[in-house]
């Protein structure tokens, strides 16, 4: 008699089901989750992958991405001479579409169901004003003239490492887990594409890997950097990368870093207060070599920029961040700016920390 039990093909589909149950868990009890997975399993998860992918000079989730389309291709093409039923076809489908996911969760998407920024750093969420909003303003320009410099002779090398040592020096105010493995930048592999759709850089979850687009300016360069170390290290959130970010770059040593940040921040502030009465005035107080650099930086992606696969990317990307909880979706990259605003009144958070006010 032929022993009843689960089909083989159905063992992963099963599996990313039981995944899925478990991601719905972790939403819900987000402290647990931080524990367990953000602070537990992740950083070993992390430590071993970005070891193996460290010494391949190439984007090894580049590859893998590059072969998952190639074997549709293929299947598509058997398909089409008849090699392959589609029944089988369909299970080869949803097995390989199931595996993607469960690795996904596994290996990195579980973070996005960790405590907020404010429950994890103890941050003081408070209720801004205009007029309050207008103050920080005018502060985050004189701070973007201050720390003006020249990128001339700059040296990725540096940047990088001086970043790694601003995120070990803030490891107790940032809450994360250092080293947690490494963090070498590799090259977008298909750059002048992701430079058409608007991306500056993004995380590999599957090895590991921070790529950075070969396109940006070198102004741009040490906040984007930054901005990807923070996912590596578990922060999935695209404001709270941002605040990241912009809190390792200024409160570090080097003025590359510190002008980096501040004007990438300043953008954000800059698009959300451009209808205030006071925007003319503020501009004005803006440095010419400051008010060049956006000018170039402008200028720059919108030379690269195609609208409509920009658009298409924007579309795709707004529904990836809402499927995991992001209710804004692409929107919460401006978060930057609240978070940078209640850090900015929370004076007992930068004190405990020893941090730049």
């Amino acid at each position: 008699m032929r022993k009843l039990g689960l089909k083989k093909w159905l063992v992963l589909p099963v599996t990313a089901v039981t995944v899925f149950g478990l991601t719905q868990l972790a939403w819900r009890f987000p402290g647990v989750t931080e524990k367990i997975y953000s602070r537990g399993i992740y950083p070993v998860i992390a430590a071993i992958f970005s070891n193996i992918s460290r010494f391949a000079p190439f984007s090894l989730d580049d590859i893998f991405y590059v072969l998952l389309l190639a074997a549709f291709v293929v299947l598509i093409a058997l398909l089409i001479l008849r090699r392959i039923r589609f029944s089988t076809a369909g299970k080869i489908v949803l097995n390989v579409m199931a595996s993607v996911y469960i690795l996904f969760y596994v290996l990195w998407g579980f973070n996005y169901f960790r405590n907020d920024i404010y429950n994890r750093l103890a941050l003081k969420h408070r209720n801004t004003d205009t007029k309050e909003f207008v103050a920080q303003l005018r502060k985050l320009v004189e701070n973007t003239n201050k720390s003006w410099c020249t990128f001339d002779g700059w040296d990725p090398g540096k940047v990088d490492a001086r970043i790694e040592v601003s995120y070990k020096k803030l490891v107790p105010a940032l809450k994360i887990k250092y080293p947690g493995g490494k963090r070498p930048a590799k090259p977008v592999t298909m750059s002048h594409f992701f430079a058409q759709a608007g991306i500056s850089g993004y995380y590999g979850p599957f090895f590991n890997e921070v790529h950075i687009n070969t396109y940006i300016l070198p102004v741009e360069y040490p906040f984007i950097l930054a901005h990807e170390k923070a996912h590596q290290l578990g922060i999935t959130n695209e404001g709270e990368a941002n605040f990241y970010a912009w809190l390792v770059c200024t409160n570090s040593k080097s003025k590359q870093l510190q002008y980096s940040a501040n004007l990438h921040v300043l953008q954000y502030f800059l698009y959300q207060g451009y209808q205030l009465g006071e925007y003319d005035a503020i501009i004005a107080k803006l440095d010419k070599r400051v008010k060049k650099d956006l000018q170039k930086i402008r200028e720059n992606w919108m030379s690269l920029r195609n609208e409509k696969i920009d658009d298409a990317a924007s579309k795709v990307n707004d529904f990836y961040l809402k499927t995991n909880k992001i209710k804004e979706g692409v929107k919460e990259y401006s978060g930057v700016v609240k978070f940078v605003m209640d850090y900015s009144y929370d004076t007992g958070f930068q004190k405990k920390y020893g941090l730049k006010q």
